[in-house]
């Protein structure tokens, strides 16, 4: 069991910039009134991004051998999502400092492809056929609803008065998405083989994931549906909610050589 916290921090921090800069473009381009603080939710995009991939180093037995990451592009999902997370903050930096009323908009619909595309590299980084429970959809959808989540939340920060009620809309939708698929995804893996079965016994029995079920989701939802509005300090909960969420995904994903040498 492993808590895997650069990991932790560099999964959630990027899928928490990508939802942003997603959530920007959208409502830029696809929507009418006052933007907001563009530029200050752009440079704030950049900077979670940034402190997500330099928590990533931390994964790495050298990190100065980082740069080797190239030299397996083409054959591992771990390359591309490095290299996608990194051309990523680029494209959003740039898109931040060149803000001129409002974000380029082939810059921004860049940035919003590409991140969609960094999601499902993790995706694939993380559903190797040695964790059965993860070998499928699962983690890509995860780590799309984090993205789905912490986007409206945190954009919320950053927005006008008008658009609000928009991103009130997006979360709650996210919020009952996610509670749905975190809810089923145990009940899945019990009717599964023996290890795909461990994994989900894992996840029940741990009352990491229960908060997470509760102060992570539940709870923010009901508050969502009674307020119609992202009260300030909710995504500060819903931060705290994915971290635990993610800490569960590392550290009770049993793999096929769990029970190796033992008896059974």
């Amino acid at each position: 069991m492993s808590m895997e916290l650069p990991l932790v921090v560099f999964t959630v921090s990027a899928q928490a910039a990508i939802g942003l800069v997603a959530i920007s473009t959208v409502r830029q381009f696809a929507g009418h009134g006052p933007l907001g603080k563009i530029r200050q939710e752009w440079l704030f995009a950049a900077a979670v991004l940034a402190i997500g991939l330099l928590a990533s180093l931390f994964h790495l037995g050298h990190p100065l051998g980082a740069p080797t990451v190239l030299n397996h592009l083409g054959t591992a999902w771990l390359s591309a999502e490095a290299v996608g997370a990194g051309v990523l903050l680029a494209v959003v930096a740039v898109a931040a400092f060149t803000i001129k009323g409002g974000v380029n908009k082939a810059l921004g619909i860049i940035a919003a492809v590409l991140g969609l595309l960094v999601v499902y590299f993790m995706g694939m980084t993380y559903s190797p056929p040695s964790f059965p429970a993860y070998n499928n959809v699962l983690p890509f959808a995860f780590f799309l609803l984090t993205a789905a989540i912490l986007g409206p939340a945190l954009a919320s920060y950053f927005a006008s008065q008008e658009k609000q009620a928009m991103l009130a809309r997006w979360l709650t939708g996210a919020l009952l998405v996610g509670l749905v698929v975190h809810l089923l995804a145990p009940c899945i893996w019990l009717s599964g083989g023996t290890v795909m079965r461990e994994t989900g016994m894992a996840f029940v029995a741990s009352p990491l994931y229960w908060a997470r079920i509760v102060l992570g989701l539940a709870l923010p939802l009901a508050v969502m549906v009674r307020m119609k509005s992202i009260p300030v300090w909710l995504p500060v909960l819903l931060v705290a909610g994915e971290l635990a969420g993610r800490l569960l995904f590392f550290m009770y994903s049993i793999h096929t050589a769990s029970n190796l040498g033992g008896i059974y």
